[in-house]
């Protein structure tokens, strides 16, 4: 009914230089209502979404709030009209508070125009109360987690008493805890009036909470229905324009010699006694809840922090990691959690990004092959269906999926025995995760050695030879893939501090 659409965005095209992002596209969205926008990456979703935050200026279309034509050039426009951003990639100011950071550009001020750091604090800690968000707002915002640098953009974005709520990913960094709880918010804004439009991969949250779907594809718009008239399997038709029969393509591979082996690695404070063994051609699952100590592990064996304790042997002959070159140096690979911060280099091609890591393979005596780097790079493109108008293209105008894309090319062209994965297809559409899970279970098959850390339960599940599970910085447990289910892998997850208190 036409008194109930609060957001009706109509013709929006948008062509940035070789990519036609929006197509002419539409969406209408109601009031007190979850509104999930589906597609593979690059078809449009975040683009849109930034269209209708002022982040991005459409070159054609109109947009409507509330029944009334607004023009919004800007994101402080957007919030003038009740439209607030959590977006996908999260940008925080590392060395301000967390209260500073939830109202930069809209600071309480006292009399004499000064900013009331004390009131803005305790406007913090309201939201916080509120919502039941456990953050200290007078932390710095460096040192918290991933997982509370996204609350803390979620309180932020429900602070400014927006009546319409961008989520772009909102749960890609944060442990399915704080998913349930994210989720009860959500219900309370819905109930409240508050249009939620909602952008995720995670098929098991669109049909928990959204009432409606709207998909699109390679920056058109293709359906929108309600939730209760899809199921996953009609969902991913719509997203990528076949049916995926195999999400987990996990193919038989013969499980060689120890590859890998770890002895007491030990960083005091942070991970104690990690001690295990990887073979040639197995997929190793690290799982646990956030903060367990998954990354630091992966971190601590690439180099990247130095390890108090502990030994490592590749093929049976004990290495030395100082650095991350000593790690390349010894046959291993880090595709690192977080794309913007360790992973893209933004103002370079994705040629450069692609082949950074084995540019020594391709430049023999000083002298660059590169021919032999435009065919290694064109290779990986194809073979990862990255959607970029030319590898010319500056990394950052690629969408967040193909981004990750490009960096898994980079860890593959350097041909590791040992290949360490933290989190491979965060923020990637149902089509890419497959390609990359077939690739994965390609590589076993060759006889690398994978160690694969995921917060999504399917994956750990569905791609893991052995299971290893991890909290508190320790190894909790290990489970076959026989015998590993969810309800195992959260049992041994769970601290029992956490049981308790449950």
């Amino acid at each position: 009914m036409a008194e109930e659409v609060l957001l009706r965005m109509t013709g929006i095209s948008k062509l940035f230089p070789g990519v036609q992002a929006l197509d002419d596209v539409h969406l209408e969205v109601e009031a007190g209502t979850v509104h999930a926008l589906m597609g593979e990456n690059g078809a449009g979703k975040s683009t849109l979404m930034k269209v209708l935050a002022g982040i991005y200026r459409a070159d054609s279309g109109q947009i409507e709030l509330g029944g009334r034509t607004v023009t919004i050039p800007d994101s402080s426009t957007a919030l003038a009209n009740g439209i607030a951003m959590i977006h996908q990639e999260l940008s925080p100011v590392p060395a301000m508070s967390v209260a500073e950071n939830m109202y930069l550009g809209r600071e309480p001020t006292n009399r004499l125009g000064l900013v009331d750091h004390r009131k803005m604090v305790l406007m913090a800690q309201a939201v916080f109360d509120r919502w039941s968000i456990a953050v200290n707002p007078k932390s710095v915002m460096k040192e918290l987690s991933v997982a509370q640098m996204q609350m803390v953009e979620i309180a932020k974005a429900i602070s400014t008493d927006a009546r319409l709520i961008i989520m772009d990913e909102p749960t890609s960094a944060i442990t399915e805890r704080e998913v349930e709880h994210l989720h009860r918010m959500i219900g309370s804004l819905k109930a409240s009036g508050v249009a939620v439009i909602y952008i995720t991969h995670k098929m098991d949250e669109v049909f928990k909470i959204s009432d409606f779907v709207t998909v699109f594809r390679d920056g058109k718009h293709v359906a929108t229905l309600p939730a209760s008239q899809l199921d996953r399997g009609k969902l991913i038709s719509l997203m990528v324009g076949r049916e995926l029969t195999q999400m987990f393509p996990k193919e038989h591979a013969e499980i060689g010699e120890v590859a890998m082996s770890v002895r007491d690695l030990t960083r005091k404070g942070v991970v104690e006694d990690i001690s295990f063994d990887l073979r040639k051609g197995e997929i190793l699952g690290l799982a646990g809840l956030m903060g367990a100590g998954r990354t630091e592990v992966l971190e601590t064996l690439f180099g990247i922090h130095k390890a108090d304790a502990g030994t490592i042997k590749i093929n049976g002959k004990v290495v030395r990691v100082h650095a991350p070159a000593d790690a390349i140096a010894a046959g291993m690979g880090l595709l690192t959690e977080d794309r913007k911060l360790t992973g893209i280099m933004g103002v370079l091609t994705v040629r450069d990004n692609m082949i950074v890591a084995s540019l020594p393979t391709y430049s023999p005596g000083w002298v660059v092959q590169k021919g032999r780097i435009e065919a290694a790079c064109t290779g990986q493109k194809d073979a990862l269906a990255i959607k970029t108008p030319s590898l010319d293209q500056v990394i950052k105008n690629l969408s967040g999926g193909n981004q990750q894309k490009v960096l898994v090319s980079r860890w593959l062209l350097t041909l590791p025995d040992i290949l360490m994965i933290d989190e491979p297809t965060r923020g990637i559409d149902v089509g890419a995760k497959s390609e990359i899970h077939r690739l994965m279970s390609g590589l076993a098959q060759q006889g690398k050695a994978i160690l694969m850390v995921s917060s999504e339960m399917p994956e750990i599940l569905g791609m893991s030879d052995r299971i290893l599970v991890m909290a508190g910085g320790r190894i909790t447990g290990e489970l076959s893939r026989a015998e590993a289910t969810q309800e195992k892998v959260l049992e041994l997850a769970t601290p029992m501090v956490d049981q308790s208190a449950a």
